[in-house]
């Protein structure tokens, strides 16, 4: 079935050709999994730079390690799942502080994730949104 959506380009983009075009319109049903199974669920966690588990959905609880350092558990294995991080606020509006996030599989618990975030000195506590497919 083809894409009802409509094949404008976007500034800074190349439009794609027919054949490309008519290539991926056959995938958006084929539902073919690459290591996630059809019934995945998206958790997620925000959390306070002190390491306080502020909202989620799927997470059970959060720790600050040491500066920079977290892990964030959930209630199902997420070993072999996909991870976004991004720095965030925590709480109320505005913006936190720059810096950079890092995330990985937590080393010997599956249902955790491990969360390092870095200012431009190394490893700084900073507030931060992570998603999890799993």
């Amino acid at each position: 079935m083809p894409s009802p959506r409509p094949r404008r380009g976007s500034p800074g983009q190349p439009a794609p050709n027919a054949q490309e075009a008519a290539r991926v319109d056959t995938e958006i049903n084929s539902c073919a999994a690459v290591g996630l199974p059809a019934t995945a669920r998206v958790l997620f966690a925000v959390v306070d730079a002190n390491g306080t588990l502020i909202r989620g959905l799927g997470a059970t609880s959060s720790t600050r390690l040491a500066a920079g350092m977290y892990q964030v558990a959930f209630d199902q294995d997420v070993a072999r799942a996909a991870y976004v991080g991004t720095v965030g606020p925590a709480t109320g509006g505005g913006l936190a502080q720059q810096g950079v996030i890092t995330v990985a599989p937590r080393a010997g618990i599956a249902n955790a994730v491990f969360v390092e975030t870095h200012a431009a000195g190394g490893h700084a506590d900073r507030p931060f949104h992570l998603a999890v497919l799993a």
